[in-house]
């Protein structure tokens, strides 16, 4: 009886062990940690909930996190901030969009480095934005794009 009690609580120690390890794997592959770097600041007319330590990424790799979020009290747009890592060097004229991942999927900024020699220092302030366009936005235009084609035809 005792040695029964004894193996189980050995295989129980070993799923915990498993377990864990599975835990760590996910969290170090699964890019969650909000990335230190240095801050850029971008505005948009909206953006579609994206939230505070939402990922900022260019060509699909997380190479930043939007670490703040305000309503700038002047234009009344979308002021965001975002930490990227310190090795990488944004030209100047690097394009900011919000983007999502699916149709449903969570918000993150993309980014898309422009081809200026000059390069982006903590603090400074994106020009090139896009907002963020929702399912209705697209299928909004669509709809107008189709009926107005038609209103051209002979």
């Amino acid at each position: 009886m005792v040695r029964k009690q004894i193996m189980e609580s050995i295989m129980g120690a070993v799923v915990l062990l498993v377990a864990g390890y599975f835990l760590v794997f996910a969290y170090t592959s699964a890019q969650v940690r909000e990335v230190n770097g240095y801050h850029i600041k971008a505005n948009f007319l909206k953006v579609g909930g994206l939230r505070v330590g939402s990922d900022v990424r260019i060509s699909g790799i997380k190479v930043g996190s939007v670490i703040d979020q305000r309503l700038d009290q002047d234009t009344y747009e979308a002021s965001l901030t975002f930490s990227i890592r310190p090795d990488l060097h944004l030209p100047v004229d690097t394009a900011a969009s919000i983007a999502t991942q699916g149709l449903m999927g969570d918000k993150y900024i993309r980014l898309e480095p422009g081809s200026m020699t000059e390069h982006l220092k903590g603090g400074d302030t994106l020009k090139n934005t896009r907002d963020f366009k929702s399912l209705e936005d697209t299928v909004g235009e669509f709809i107008f794009l189709a009926t107005g084609s038609e209103d051209t035809k002979p």
